[in-house]
């Protein structure tokens, strides 16, 4: 990361230093890149955990124009990702936690349930996170089988071509996920989907299966699986799957019957990381 230096605090715009933890005695702001960064990441709390511009530029002190151009760096570090309403924390700070400690609550409370269920149903179990265009793994279960599917627990693949990956960006507002997809999508198999249009039409799809996905081969061949989110509070906080091999002498999965056993699953472990929201029918 590039630490930006600035001699001169924006002359347009005075600074008000709104947050009395890191002001300076001078009233000046911050002046480096880290200072400022500092603030915007201090400025969310477990009350607000999506803030818009305008908000954080109350919260912080700094001038909007200084907060937006931050913003869209820290986007790009994965420090910060785009939210219904605003922003929020990304990745990036759960992953560097995950180094200081051995597990996280999402991974504690749903590895149990993961594992249950791949051994129910002798598939390979996964529970990845939404990160920007990527999933990441923070669990894996299968026993025996996993070795067939190649993918780690620490490990990313593209959220486009994976059945969690779609699960995930389908509980997104289209305009995040098309915010998130400027670019050419990557292909990884010759069945991934690579056209946006087609991408956007695939995700309305999941939503009219209540936010069942399915990945036939488009993230490695030979490779199928289905998908469900883990929802709380309005919003998925990760997703489950069930992998097998398929191919000219493996039977098709039988998804509607994986999706079943899916749902249920996320909506116990749903209630279990939120006990006081959940709703379940």
């Amino acid at each position: 990361m590039t630490v930006e230096v600035m001699t001169h605090p924006e002359s347009e715009e005075q600074w008000s230093g709104a947050n009395p933890t890191t002001a300076r005695t001078n009233n000046q702001p911050p002046v480096s890149m880290i200072e400022r960064m500092t603030l915007i990441l201090d400025a969310f709390d477990g009350s607000t955990p999506v803030l818009t511009l305008l908000g954080l530029a109350e919260r912080t002190g700094l001038p909007r124009s200084t907060v937006h151009r931050i913003l869209d760096q820290m986007i790009r570090l994965r420090w910060l990702a785009h939210a219904p309403g605003g922003y929020r924390l990304g990745l990036r700070p759960f992953e560097l936690g995950g180094l200081a400690a051995d597990h996280n609550e999402i991974r504690d409370v749903v590895s149990p349930l993961l594992h249950d269920l791949s051994q129910r149903t002798g598939m390979v179990g996964h529970l990845g996170v939404l990160d920007g265009r990527e999933v990441l793994f923070l669990d894996k279960a299968g026993g025996r089988f996993t070795a067939s599917i190649p993918t780690r627990l620490g490990g990313r693949m593209p959220a486009h071509s994976t059945g969690l990956g779609k699960a995930l960006l389908a509980t997104l507002e289209p305009s995040i996920v098309e915010a998130s997809f400027r670019d050419r999508l990557p292909q990884l198999t010759p069945r991934t989907i690579c056209d946006k249009a087609e991408l956007h039409r695939e995700l309305t799809r999941i939503r009219h299966r209540q936010g069942v996905s399915v990945d036939n081969e488009e993230s490695v061949a030979g490779i199928a699986c289905v998908a469900v989110p883990i929802r709380g509070r309005g919003a998925a906080v990760g997703a489950l799957s069930l992998s097998g091999q398929i191919g000219a002498d493996r039977p098709a999965l039988d998804t509607a019957r994986l999706a079943r056993v899916l749902v249920e699953v996320s909506h116990e472990a749903a209630r279990a990381l939120f006990p006081r929201h959940a709703r379940w029918r």
